[in-house]
């Protein structure tokens, strides 16, 4: 099924905001906590400090009428800097992946930035774009979901 969610960035205090958040609604995490150190090993690239591996890589969280808040840390060493226009992005969910495509085609239309529909490791096709108007928006469509 379609849905719509809310997808927050932090810098490092990912999982200090949604222990708060948790407190707040009164309702638990949907899924497991997924942590930087459980990204599979990427070629050429070097492994991950301790501290950065007990970074929230993905985190969600239900809170009314279905709405799901889900949360990620950014990581200075990786070159990530938290500003407006980063902090927040809308994730659509679509039913096809055909969905999922008229969806990041027409919103990137004048797109400054973002990353292009791909077949990701987590079993998504995913993708990202910064809208002519600076609003980011996040695609993933699975075909289990």
């Amino acid at each position: 099924m379609a849905r719509v969610s809310t997808y927050l960035n932090f810098m490092g205090v990912t999982e200090e905001a949604f222990a708060f958040y948790r407190s707040v609604f009164g309702t638990e995490y949907a899924g497991p906590i997924l942590r930087m150190g459980d990204l599979p090993a990427q070629p050429g690239m070097p492994e991950l400090p301790p501290d950065v591996q007990q970074l929230i890589m993905h985190i969600e969280l239900p809170i009314l009428a279905g709405h799901v808040l889900m949360g990620t840390d950014m990581v200075a060493s990786m070159g990530h800097e938290l500003q407006v226009g980063n902090n927040v992005t809308i994730l659509l969910e679509p039913d096809s992946r055909a969905d999922a495509d008229r969806l990041y085609a027409a919103l990137s239309e004048g797109s400054t930035e973002g990353s292009p529909m791909a077949e990701m490791f987590w079993g998504a096709y995913w993708g990202t774009c910064l809208d002519r108007f600076g609003i980011r928006w996040m695609f993933s469509h699975s075909e289990s979901a």
